[in-house]
């Protein structure tokens, strides 16, 4: 089962933890930091997201629900890609959840993503997500 390969990434982000929410649901400022990446939702519990773009080279649209949203604290949808080449079913689902905790006037990230098929896409996707965090911190640092 891939229930056990999580790709983990997380970093510390010398802001108030508003800030780093902020950048987690707003489209505009997630283009900036997430590859250029759209994203449409009404960023509500049991709603659709789509994140559509354009991947080294491919273009793209990511589909998933999202399962929890608590201000301030937690963003955990499903993500599914077709660029994978494996078929839209739940299986294929991976579940991204970022925690984010005060730390004094700063805020630690914890991004999962689950159901990694193979410890290569696991560590494929966290570099993915370690370059993204990474762009997140640099962004809202600056």
């Amino acid at each position: 089962m891939t229930e056990n390969l999580i790709a983990k990434s997380s970093i510390t982000i010398n802001v108030p933890v508003e800030k780093v929410w902020e950048a987690l649901v707003t489209p505009s400022i997630i283009k900036q930091y997430m590859f250029g990446t759209e994203v449409v939702s009404d960023w509500n519990e049991n709603s659709p997201i789509v994140w559509k773009g354009i991947w080294q080279g491919k273009p793209y649209e990511d589909k998933g629900v999202i399962l929890k949203i608590v201000p301030e604290k937690i963003f955990q949808c499903t993500h599914f890609s077709p660029l994978s080449g494996v078929p839209d079913v739940q299986e294929n689902y991976h579940t991204l959840t970022y925690d984010l905790s005060r730390e004094g006037e700063n805020t630690h990230v914890l991004l999962s993503q689950d159901n990694n098929s193979t410890e290569e896409d696991r560590k494929h996707s966290q570099e993915m997500w370690d370059s993204m965090l990474a762009g997140m911190k640099k962004l809202l640092e600056s």
